[in-house]
């Protein structure tokens, strides 16, 4: 008996070696570094969500030089967080991404004013300076000046253009610092720098993106269309959506373990866990409802929005065609 025993747990344990050996290799590429933002992944890897679903996954961090588009087309990755402005701009320049699943259904960007400015609606930007994310983050604003029928002055001395924008780095420097007197954040990071840097919320007026009828599709993901011909490739996708949804669930309802997984993941230290803990309850509020299929409509809301932008140089110039599919999280809801 003994014997048999022995036997069957070693077989127990060359399956479990077997297993791991043939566990399918899935790299993701963020948009940005290690934060709350995207915890629904570093929960399903530290969970074991991923490895439950025979999947190997790498998570590669974002950062301000890097496109998780441009990773994509280079082969860098499998799968990409992305907005969908600059994936569809991607898209139209030939680099024929797809948005597979949406995890985050609403969208987190506001442009932040200093009270002490005088503006109090988006009709006092007029004269103003504001400051604006580029590297494709640029696209959602460009819209909403042009919903606005707003002219964007070429620089400071333009007496013909309407309002001044400043290319803005990833930080909170040109408000805090009376550069620009309102800036581009978002409503669960750069919103609560500001506030963490000395100014209190009663002092600043916010415009959310969803309010103002330009929101636009934030933190899909993203494949090369030509990798979906492939149904073992599909699959494996539907079991990455699967177990990457079951860790944004758990993240919901865990907002403070969540919070210090992400941080204990982060390998640079630069992730404060009271930061993470607020950012994590914000992001909630942007991917509860979601299962990770994508609304169509909220797509086409998208692609009208970005062609309303018109400009010189316009996000894009017609509707796509093929820009997303439900092809995996049809798969996704066939899974044991």
């Amino acid at each position: 008996m003994k014997k048999y025993l022995l036997g069957a747990a070693a077989a127990a344990a060359l399956l479990v070696s077997s297993g791991a050996a043939w566990a399918e290799a899935v790299t993701l590429q963020l948009k940005w570094v290690t934060q709350a933002q995207f915890a629904g992944y570093y929960v399903a890897q530290e969970k074991g969500y991923y490895k439950d679903a025979g999947l190997d996954v790498t998570i590669k961090l974002g950062g301000p030089d890097i496109n998780p588009q441009q990773v994509l087309a280079g082969g860098g990755a499998d799968v990409a967080v992305d907005w969908m402005p600059s994936a569809l701009a991607s898209r139209e320049k030939g680099s024929l991404n797809v948005n597979i699943a949406q995890p985050f259904k609403r969208s987190g960007m506001m442009q932040t004013c200093r009270a002490e400015t005088g503006i109090k609606t988006p009709a006092d930007f007029k004269g103003k300076t504001l400051g604006v994310w580029f590297f494709g983050n640029e696209y959602p604003f460009m819209a909403w000046m042009a919903k606005l029928g707003y002219k964007i002055k070429k620089d400071a001395n333009d007496t013909a253009g309407d309002i001044l924008v400043i290319k803005q780095n990833f930080n909170v420097d040109p408000l805090i610092q009376k550069q620009a007197d309102c800036i581009s954040t978002m409503t669960y990071n750069e919103y609560w720098q500001i506030i963490d840097a000395g100014i209190p919320a009663d002092q600043l007026v916010t415009f959310k993106y969803e309010d103002q009828g330009v929101s636009t599709l934030e933190d899909g993901l993203y494949v090369l269309e030509d990798k979906l011909k492939d149904p073992a490739f599909v699959e494996t996708m539907a079991k990455f959506v699967k177990a990457s949804m079951k860790g944004w669930d758990y993240a919901r309802a865990n907002g403070d373990e969540a919070a210090q997984i992400v941080v204990d993941a982060d390998v640079t230290g630069a992730a404060g866990i009271d930061h993470q803990k607020r950012m994590m309850s914000e992001i909630n509020k942007l991917t509860e409802g979601s299962d990770g299929t994508l609304d169509v409509a909220s797509a086409e809301r998208t692609v009208e929005t970005l062609l309303s932008a018109g400009g010189e140089a316009p996000v894009i110039t017609k509707k796509p065609e093929g820009a997303w599919t439900s092809v995996v999280t049809d798969k996704m809801k066939t899974l044991p």
